[in-house]
Formats: C-alpha cells, structure tokens, sequence
C-alpha cells in the first residue's frame, strides 16, 4: 500500500471523510442513508446531476440487497436459513455467500483462527445496550461451539453445513466490507471516477479527490470528535475495529463486539485497528484478525500481507503503525 502516513492533526470534524463539504454545483453529490444498523454514505463527482443521482440510488439499493441476504436479524435472510438449518442438513447457498464463506475460511486459516465467522455461537450471548453478558456455564457451552473448520462448505454442490448443532456464523467481521466494495463497482459501471462509498468504519475510495487524495482521518478511540492520524488516499480500501462502538463498561472491564474465538470474551491489548488494502472484505476481516492477535503479533502479521498496511492503537493509547505508511517514496503521498 505503502501511503504515507501524517500524525498532524487536522482538527476535530468527520473522521472518515474530508472536511470539505459535498457541493452539488460544482459536480459534487452525496447520500446518507441509515442501513445494515449503521451510516452508509456514498459521495462522487459527476457533471451530469441526473447520472450521480442515479448512480447513488444503485449503491444504496445493493446495500439494501445485502442487508436482507446477509442480516442475522431478518428472519428470512440468507444467513438467518443457514444458521436455522445447518446443523441438519446442507443448505444450498447463492454462488455470493458461497464466496464470502470461502473467503471467510481463507481468513480463518491465513490468521490461525484469529478470524472465525463461527464466534457467533458466543457473540450471540452479548446483549451490549443492556449491558448484559454471559455467565462462566453459558459461555463455556459456545466455546465448544466455535471452530471455523466446523464450518463445511461443498463447492460440488454450492452448499454449507454445520459440523456441531448449535453452530452459529455471523458476517458483521466483512459483509460491510463486501458491500462497500459492491458500491464501488457500481460506480465504475455508471462511469464514475471519483467516488468514496462508506459502510460505518469501513470505506473504499475511487480515483482521488479530481487532483488531490482523499484525507481519512483515523478516530481517537478514547476522545469523540479526535484523530490520532490522517491518510491521504486514492483508490484503496480503509476498515477501522474500535472497541468503542458497541461495549458496555462493568467493574473498570469494558466488553466489547470484537470477540476473541479462543476466549469468547472482547479482545485484549487493542483500543482500535485500521487496515489499508485494496478491497474492502480485505481491509474488514484484517482489520478483526489484528484487533484479536494485539499489536506486536498483529503487525508482524500484516507485514507478510502484500500490499496492505495497519494503524493500531494499543490498550494504552500508544500508536504502531506498519512500515509501509513510513516509505513515501514507495508510492505513498506526503
């Protein structure tokens, strides 16, 4: 990836998008909309009003799509029938989610297990707006549960089953991910050459900013509204994990959505993590795996990764960063 990275900080404001605002009269264009239980965003530059307006409305209509095949909360979504029918039987997926748990797997073993869909079975226990968690008998019980090699996925058939009943998968570690991917390959398809689509924490630019880069600023994890760095950035995919954004704090212990598959407790070591890659299931599921391993494993491993660099903010605040975002001259913007 090799972007340079530049630890002034820019002032508070938007921490994954520039300070300037879109204008829709000098080409600019922009949609908010609130889906898959977080902010998707799609901003692009387009002469023509008609086309960006069309273009946006396509990006926010596949996030729709993937929201109801892939939500576990819709009852009727792809991912619901998995987990509801599984452990019985092979179920017959799309050639979609096929992929995605082939790639889930891929992550699975390029990690170790520190990325496991199948963490699920323990997630699952956590209810973080009520502040509620598992007791030892529950949580040991969802432990036997997790194993990413339970997870049986036959190409012959293009179908998925469960080793253990009780199993449970979950794609929130890179559906976003995947989705902001999808947006940018709309926007290519429309014409668009300028274009930044965002899914919450995960992002993925399109060209640059018509003769400058995008700035992403990446999040303070302990003070809103603060960066710890900015990156300037043109077609590359950007993931941030923060254990401030879904946690519950009890006796000084903060429990959080980013579940370590051993334990099937939050993470240790780590207040966030940011991936640069070049697609954004890449830059998510990364982005999970060093949350789980900490930061001197964690950037050990993303250093044997071509092509993809990390922002950690360790459990005390101190940054790491990998050593392509300190080598401009490979290719990165001062």
């Amino acid at each position: 990836m090799n972007q340079a990275l530049n630890l002034v900080d820019p002032g508070p404001g938007p921490l994954a998008w520039p300070r300037e605002p879109a204008h829709a009269q000098d080409g600019w264009h922009s949609r908010v909309e609130a889906i898959m239980g977080t902010v998707i965003r799609v901003e692009l530059w387009c002469e023509d009003a008609a086309q960006a307006y069309i273009a946006m409305a396509a990006v926010v209509d596949e996030m729709h799509r993937i929201d109801r095949r892939m939500s576990p909360h819709k009852p009727d979504s792809e991912l619901s029938r998995i987990n509801r029918d599984a452990a019985a039987q092979p179920v017959r997926i799309s050639a979609e989610m096929f992929a995605l748990l082939a790639r889930a797997q891929h992550f699975s073993a390029l990690s170790g297990g520190a990325f496991d869909i199948t963490y699920a079975s323990a997630g699952q226990l956590y209810d973080y707006r009520a502040g509620l968690s598992p007791d030892e008998a529950s949580l040991a019980a969802a432990r036997g549960l997790i194993g990413w090699q339970g997870l049986l996925l036959d190409a012959a058939t293009r179908s998925v089953r469960f080793a253990r009943p009780g199993m449970r998968i979950d794609l929130g570690g890179f559906a976003k991910g995947h989705a902001v991917d999808q947006g940018i390959d709309i926007l290519r398809r429309h014409g668009i050459a300028h274009a930044m689509v965002s899914a919450g924490g995960d992002s993925h630019v399109l060209g640059d900013r018509r003769g400058r880069p995008w700035t992403i600023g990446v999040r303070d994890p302990r003070r809103a509204g603060e960066v710890v760095a900015v990156l300037p950035l043109q077609d590359t995919a950007i993931s941030t994990s923060g254990d401030y954004e879904r946690y519950f704090e009890r006796d000084g212990v903060r429990h959080h959505h980013l579940i370590d598959p051993t334990t099937g407790r939050s993470a240790r070591g780590v207040q966030s993590v940011t991936i640069l890659a070049d697609d954004g299931l890449t830059s998510e599921a990364l982005s999970k795996c060093v949350f789980v391993m900490g930061p001197e494993r964690g950037l050990r491993f993303i250093e044997t990764q071509p092509g993809v660099d990390a922002v950690v903010v360790d459990a005390d605040g101190r940054l790491h960063y990998s050593s392509g975002l300190l080598n401009p001259a490979g290719g990165g913007v001062q």
